[in-house]
């Protein structure tokens, strides 16, 4: 039987916050699959595709302001799924605003607001990690 890998789902427009949260993420566990994905329309086609293949992200990280499909309605679709709704989200955005706080705990998810230093990044992630992909 073949093990599945570890991964992690990074759904985020901006390159610069892609390669912060792989870098993280691969300094955490390197035997860790990072995924990413520019929008949510391709995240759900993605995801979609993974459900098909039983190799689902042990995490999703998600940014809420992307253009096509925001992260607000990429949140509502994962937890409205019956097979994603159990994927943990941890929303990774530069909002600080207490009505997307507010959002993101009606949906189940963590948020960190953007800069968030990288000791803390890859504390999210080894928690996660540790305790879905083990």
């Amino acid at each position: 039987m073949s093990e599945f890998p570890k991964l992690l789902l990074c759904i985020e427009d901006d390159e610069d916050d892609r390669a912060y949260i792989e870098e993280a993420a691969a300094e955490t566990d390197p035997k860790l699959l990072f995924v990413a994905k520019a929008n949510g329309r391709e995240a759900m086609t993605y995801l979609n595709l993974q459900k098909e293949q039983h190799q689902l992200p042990c995490l999703i990280l998600l940014d809420i302001n992307m253009p096509i499909m925001s992260g607000k309605e990429t949140l509502v679709a994962i937890k409205k799924d019956p097979v994603l709704k159990n994927i943990p989200v941890l929303v990774f955005t530069t909002s600080s605003s207490k009505a997307d706080q507010i959002f993101c705990e009606q949906y189940g998810a963590d948020m960190v607001t953007k800069p968030v230093r990288p000791s803390e990044l890859k504390r999210v992630i080894e928690h996660v990690v540790l305790s879905r992909c083990a």
